[in-house]
């Protein structure tokens, strides 16, 4: 009987994998992402790998949220916070390109076409 159960257990792992490598496509961090939870834009697992965010030609490590096709990032000003104790933040407009850190310095790039 163990046979049996080993046998059948990779194969739905095998599957998930090929599922996952189907979906993900081209390996490049999505179009929007935020890192404050409460965001809709926010992904813990995207956030894991680091994602290094390229701003009007200039590395930024002080990215809130960013939006690749409308061409902005938000960024905390300094430590002020809102009404409900949350980091004020300033959007700024300009070119920006995302990669997965953990992909090492040829990392596919995300760039407004």
């Amino acid at each position: 009987m163990s046979e049996d159960t080993s046998d059948a257990a990779p194969a739905p792992e095998a599957a998930n994998d090929s599922a996952v490598t189907a979906v993900a496509g081209p390996d490049v961090p999505p179009d929007r992402l935020a890192i404050n939870p409460r965001s809709p834009h926010f992904d813990a697992d995207k956030l894991q790998r680091g994602i290094g965010i390229r701003f009007k030609g200039a590395v930024r490590t002080n990215v809130e949220e960013y939006s690749i096709s409308e061409g902005w990032i938000r960024v905390q000003a300094g430590k002020t916070k809102d009404r409900h104790g949350q980091p004020l933040t300033l959007k700024l407009s300009g070119p920006v390109e995302a990669w997965f850190e953990d992909l090492g310095e040829d990392a596919p790039i995300a760039q407004k076409d």
